[in-house]
């Protein structure tokens, strides 16, 4: 069984996210497109952040895809939510770091700011890359322990 990536975004990266899907299902994931789905209709961010932050955070999934313009209405509105680590990546190289040393399990693209070629290849770097631990694994329990 495929894992399921619930991804969703605001109606400036309907266009994007819906690159991103057709790319999920190609890559052999089950991709859960949550909305929005007209880029000529203003919505609201929070509406569908919160729908995918929910699912990581509830562990209905294991980690979920947010799109708006800058993407940070987006990682401020999962950031929320507990349990989860969000990241804000512009560049391949950014969403692949936030895997390795933060163990990020929800990704915020910026739809207005990135080109769809950098947009894919951070998607795919981020979802094939392994959290390292280590020394790291004392910052992220540090980041959810309730004390700080």
């Amino acid at each position: 069984m495929s894992e399921t990536i619930p991804i969703a975004s605001d109606h400036a990266g309907v266009e994007l996210k819906n690159r991103l899907v057709a790319e999920l299902r190609k890559l052999g994931y089950n991709p859960d497109d949550m909305g929005s789905q007209d880029p000529n209709k203003p919505d609201d961010y929070p509406d569908f952040g919160r729908l995918v932050a929910k699912e990581v955070s509830d562990g209905e999934a294991k980690r979920g895809i947010l799109l708006c313009g800058s993407g940070v209405g987006m990682d401020i509105v999962a950031n929320r939510f507990s349990g989860v680590r969000a990241a804000l990546a512009w560049a391949p190289e950014i969403g692949e770091l936030s895997r390795k040393h933060n163990d990020s399990n929800v990704l915020v693209l910026p739809a207005r700011f990135i080109s769809d070629a950098d947009a894919l290849q951070t998607m795919k770097l981020w979802l094939d890359t392994k959290f390292e631990g280590g020394r790291h694994e004392r910052r992220v329990e540090k980041i959810d322990s309730k004390d700080t």
